[in-house]
């Protein structure tokens, strides 16, 4: 659809007024974003006045990355920064490095980053970056080149007051210090507050690395106390066991719970006993992923979605759960791990099936939210223990989902539905008061 002014006769506005960078037919993760803002709309009042201002970015710059390689010659990347809304504060979003990384992509996750901070309401907007890059062909020293250059690349619209990144899919504590120390050396002076999910002796907080999977854990027991679901016994199947599924999976199985299935980029295994999940943690730092683990049988890739189990987190990346195999799910409860790894499609077929879906804009937000300390902590420069850090973020987790799951039992909606109305009032009542400028 072009991008055309309302009619003045009767202010009403295009469903979808596109940029001319976007195409109609391949609006990737953007489109599902969208398709989600349309479904809270009816939801928002009076604010509904202003629901164009979602889905709209606020500013969105794309950089050339050259760098030399080992062997002298240039190769060039290309970068991304979105600063989707920064109504309610500055921006804030993770980087991911990644060869499929596109501009919807990376629209779509910073909208999704406003849509979780006000979820959780941290004071933040909603930002990402990312860099179209296979991080494992690369050495370690091209690896630092070429966060360095992206980072004095995106540097004119970053900063501690600004836009913070973050660690996403395939960086790291190691990407964020350097991101630090290059912000910091062109501009004159340290500047720990720039990034989070740094290293702790560089300002990081205790606890960061573990916060997005706590979260997860923390929603999900919230979801199956109000569901009359038992964790002692429950089957766990987990995609992507990272510091997310990992983690999640981890806590679960401490709590009682059982890990029967685990998926990632390495393969997918099957044990119906249980998975030894220190175990798995130790192969995988290891070997870098969950194939070839001793203690469970190979499953074949497409088997995993239809894994005997009662709870589900898919913990990897976006678009995962699809029309195509939604219906084999057989868990009673889907907490996303993950950012957008559910289509809308397939949550209109899980929620038919009477499958219960935690959405990513509150079960995966513990990490945003530890963020937001760790930040806090470096402006004071005062840091809190570890048992602190994570007695915050399990209050902070609870009393967000008890609002959204209160608002989805008023309106009988989902709970991803229930997030957005949550959230997107928060933003649009602080974009209202703020007014329009100039």
């Amino acid at each position: 659809m072009q991008n055309t002014p309302a009619s003045p006769s009767t202010g009403a506005l295009p469903v979808h007024a596109l940029p001319s960078y976007l195409q109609a037919d391949k609006l990737g993760p953007w489109g599902i974003y969208l398709q989600q803002i349309d479904r809270v709309t009816p939801y928002l009042g009076h604010l509904a006045r202003w629901v164009e201002t979602l889905k709209r970015p606020k500013r969105a710059l794309i950089v050339d990355v050259p760098i030399e390689l080992d062997n002298g010659t240039i190769a060039h990347f290309e970068g991304y920064r979105v600063q989707h809304n920064t109504s309610r504060g500055p921006g804030k979003g993770g980087v991911r490095f990644h060869q499929d990384v596109t501009l919807s992509e990376v629209m779509a996750l910073s909208a999704w980053m406003s849509i979780k901070n006000a979820a959780v309401n941290v004071p933040y907007g909603g930002a990402k970056g990312g860099i179209r890059v296979d991080p494992k062909t690369l050495s370690r020293a091209e690896l630092e080149r070429l966060t360095r250059r992206y980072t004095s690349e995106i540097g004119i619209i970053i900063g501690p007051n600004k836009d913070i990144p973050a660690p996403d899919v395939n960086t790291n504590e190691q990407v964020m210090a350097w991101m630090m120390d290059t912000y910091s050396m062109n501009t004159g002076s340290t500047a720990t507050g720039v990034v989070t999910g740094k290293p702790v002796d560089l300002g990081g907080s205790l606890g960061r690395r573990e916060a997005t999977g706590r979260g997860v854990f923390t929603v999900g027991i919230e979801a199956m106390r109000r569901t009359d679901m038992r964790v002692e016994g429950a089957r766990v199947a987990v995609q992507g066991f990272g510091n997310v599924g990992g983690t999640a999976a981890k806590l679960f199985v401490e709590a009682g719970a059982k890990l029967v299935a685990v998926q990632d980029h390495s393969g997918s295994i099957y044990n119906n006993l249980g998975i030894d999940v220190p175990a798995l943690l130790r192969h995988v730092q290891h070997t870098g992923g969950v194939g070839g683990f001793a203690g469970a049988d190979v499953l074949a890739k497409d088997e995993f979605w239809g894994v005997d189990c009662d709870i589900l987190i898919p913990a990897a990346l976006e678009g995962q759960i699809h029309l195509a195999n939604a219906g084999q799910i057989k868990a009673k409860l889907v907490i996303e791990g993950a950012n957008g790894p559910t289509t809308p499609e397939a949550d209109d077929i899980l929620h038919n099936n009477g499958v219960l879906v935690l959405p990513d804009v509150i079960a995966n937000a513990g990490g945003v939210t530890v963020s937001y300390f760790e930040w806090v902590q470096d402006f004071s420069s005062f840091f809190w223990s570890e048992d602190e850090i994570n007695a915050r973020l399990v209050r902070i987790m609870q009393d967000a989902f008890a609002g959204v799951w209160q608002v989805a039992q008023d309106h009988k909606v989902s709970l991803r539905t229930a997030t957005f109305i949550i959230a997107c009032q928060r933003i649009l009542h602080a974009r209202e008061m703020r007014g329009l400028y100039p």
